[in-house]
């Protein structure tokens, strides 16, 4: 598998895509798929992933300099 790779997306999520593993602050590990969108508004119902609750309530434009 394919190192991983995190796109931060425009005014959205940040999408995982690659070989990667998601565990939280107690060690426990997320079960996920080879590709998977992270939530960035703190809208979404089912955080830590993304659902598409930004859609229009969301603004966030990050370049890397």
């Amino acid at each position: 598998m394919s190192k991983a790779k995190i796109t931060v997306r425009d005014n959205g999520s940040l999408f995982i895509q690659g070989d990667f593993e998601l565990v939280d602050a107690e060690g426990n590990v997320f079960e996920t798929k080879p590709a998977i969108s992270l939530c960035r508004c703190g809208l979404s119902n089912n955080k830590p992933f993304c659902d598409g609750s930004h859609k229009g309530k969301f603004e966030s434009v990050t370049r890397a300099k």
